[in-house]
């Protein structure tokens, strides 16, 4: 009787294993509808020989996310209003928000992860989604609040690939310089033309990717909390030499950084690059006022908008130049943010 029960037992956690396994190996894909339509919110300046810098506000949800494919047929379709609108050419410099790579770690996921209320709920689907790689990270993470370092790291790979992906093949097919938003990563750099993932800490990351989609540079990185989803201050800001003139990107939206941080060479920054989050909370009332003490005179600086789980919003973007700044409407819907040079 004890070895009757004992197969019994064996068997039904045979067939609940085998469930389990086929569940996880099942990744429909539901029907979307996306709205693909943007707006020139700001267009400052005149068109002139030494290009322009061009931020895009998108408007995402999570169910853009779904695939690669669905989120490059969305950005694509900005590019392409930016284009039929004069605002393309070989000097454009192209600025995305913040974390707009860090949610690639939902491309390819189940529905449930799509129709969670909230982004932890959603990251539990995540980890039952991808137990083993959810184990690996979780033995890897670092930091004090583990449980949502190895979150966040799961899917780092493939997060790293699709990124450069996605990105560069925009950066290349537009013939643009792209400042391709964030994505965190742990311990990134680039070897060979290629974003690759360490084991060390996590990092909120930055790449540019030039007109033929190869990475520009090495990617600008900044220590990432997890537990509190906040990017730490740098005392570090790289160059880059871009077709409009030399660019610093300071993620987290606080140009209060830039007194503390420093440059290669004592380099000055002739174009701010600031890319925001969509629940980013700064103060820009001084923001003129720290541009131009820093003496940066044209800054952007652009952020995510729509809803993703609980966080929703359609924050405004900030443009300097030359002394003066203005801000785009709260209308909602995706933006184009241009400033001729």
């Amino acid at each position: 009787m004890r070895l009757l029960i004992t197969l019994l037992l064996s068997l039904a956690l045979l067939a609940g294993l085998g469930s389990y396994t086929h569940w996880v190996g099942q990744r429909p894909s539901g029907h979307y509808l996306s709205d693909l339509r943007s707006q020139v919110a700001l267009d400052i300046g005149q068109p002139g020989s030494r290009g322009n810098l061009l931020g895009i506000q998108p408007e995402l949800f999570t169910a853009d996310y779904q695939s690669l494919a669905r989120l490059r047929l969305k950005l694509a379709a900005y590019l392409d209003h930016a284009r039929d609108q004069g605002l393309l050419n070989e000097r454009t410099v192209v600025v995305l928000p913040e974390h707009i790579g860090t949610w690639l770690l939902a491309v390819g996921e189940k529905q449930e992860l799509y129709r969670a209320n909230e982004r932890r709920q959603a990251m539990h689907w995540l980890a039952a989604t991808n137990p083993l790689d959810f184990l690996g990270a979780l033995f890897n993470a670092g930091s004090d609040a583990r449980l949502d370092d190895a979150l966040l790291r799961t899917k780092a790979k493939a997060m790293a690939s699709d990124y450069q992906e996605l990105f560069g093949g925009l950066a290349r097919d537009y013939r643009i310089t792209l400042l391709a938003g964030s994505i965190v990563l742990p311990q990134p750099r680039v070897t060979s033309g290629r974003l690759e993932v360490g084991r060390g800490r996590l990092y909120n990351t930055s790449l540019a990717f030039d007109r033929a989609g190869n990475p520009l540079g090495q990617p600008q990185r900044q220590p990432f909390d997890a537990d509190a989803l906040t990017t730490e201050a740098t005392d570090a800001l790289q160059i880059l030499n871009t077709p409009a003139g030399r660019l610093g990107v300071l993620l987290g939206g606080d140009v209060t950084q830039l007194s503390q941080a420093h440059t290669p060479n004592s380099e000055s920054i002739e174009l701010l690059a600031m890319p925001s989050d969509l629940s980013a909370q700064v103060d820009d009332a001084r923001l003129e006022e720290r541009l131009q003490a820093d003496g940066i005179r044209t800054a952007l600086k652009v952020h995510l908008r729509g809803r993703l789980w609980e966080l929703s919003g359609q924050p405004q973007a900030l443009a300097f130049h030359a002394g003066s700044s203005e801000r785009s409407s709260s209308e909602r819907g995706a933006q184009l943010i241009n400033l001729w040079l």
